[in-house]
């Protein structure tokens, strides 16, 4: 059974067809990558999977279970947390106040227990902590955990924000254009940091336009065209696969994904 199962999904803004009749295979351990032209439905379809989109028709499973159209919320609990192509940092909160900000999605104290700072409150706190600090460490960013998001390099930035939605507890990370911004010696170290992540047990979904990182990283790549996928398989067979030389050199953007993406 597959770690993520997307079946026959389909969304239209509009009257516009973004994602037409997708479906998409993730096993545990994996890393796939979603490419394509600007404008080809990448990130709808990443707007789908965490809730912030309800699909028209098909189907989403998660380690078996249905999650097409549940919000935002339940998809991090059930354990699939992303990044975002934009950074979205709390940049006037500390380093490792972003990171325990990922942990508290799946706390075991309610409002009053917090207000009365229980024991139970504060045992919780204290694990939350040493996990960020794991966490920082594990990214490269133990020495940055009392710096101001807003003052760390584009990298590290980046690194944060995975560290983020790793302290959600997620088994399926979605990482949006990971490498965007980056020089090559970043992506080099980013394609390093990743596969770091799958030797550590995580599943990773990315959309990316960097092929040197996409060639090199992935088990399988999928390509979307004007919201349909077009090609599908190992990175030497889409490389050379006509369909997806001619999107390439000839795609026009979406203009459902460049309104609503």
């Amino acid at each position: 059974m597959p770690l993520l199962h997307i079946k026959d999904i389909s969304l239209s803004f509009g009257g516009l067809k973004a994602v037409d009749s997708v479906n998409i295979r993730v096993d545990e351990g994996e890393i796939v990558s979603l490419i394509g032209p600007n404008g080809a439905g990448k990130t709808t379809v990443f707007n789908i999977l965490t809730g912030i989109y309800t699909v028209d028709s098909g189907e989403i499973f998660f380690e078996g279970n249905a999650i097409q159209n549940k919000i935002p919320q339940d998809i991090v609990e059930a354990g699939i947390a992303r990044t975002f192509q934009n950074i979205r940092l709390f940049r006037n909160m500390r380093v490792i106040e972003n990171v325990l900000i990922g942990s508290h999605i799946r706390e075991p104290y309610n409002f009053f227990q917090a207000v009365f700072r229980t024991r139970r409150f504060r045992d919780s706190e204290r694990e939350n902590t040493l996990k960020a600090v794991r966490l920082l460490r594990e990214v490269g960013l133990l020495a940055r955990t009392h710096d101001y998001a807003a003052n760390l390099p584009y990298g590290e930035q980046r690194k944060l924000e995975i560290a983020r939605a790793l302290a959600t507890g997620a088994k399926l990370i979605l990482l949006d254009e990971p490498a965007a911004g980056m020089n090559p010696q970043e992506s080099e170290e980013l394609l390093r940091f990743i596969l770091s992540l799958r030797g550590r047990g995580y599943t990773i979904l990315m959309i990316e336009h960097d092929m040197s990182v996409v060639m090199n990283i992935s088990d399988r790549i999928y390509v979307l065209d004007y919201g349909k996928l077009i090609s599908e398989g190992l990175p030497r067979q889409v490389a050379n696969d006509p369909k997806v030389i001619e999107a390439y050199l000839g795609g026009v953007p979406d203009a459902a994904e460049n309104n609503r993406a």
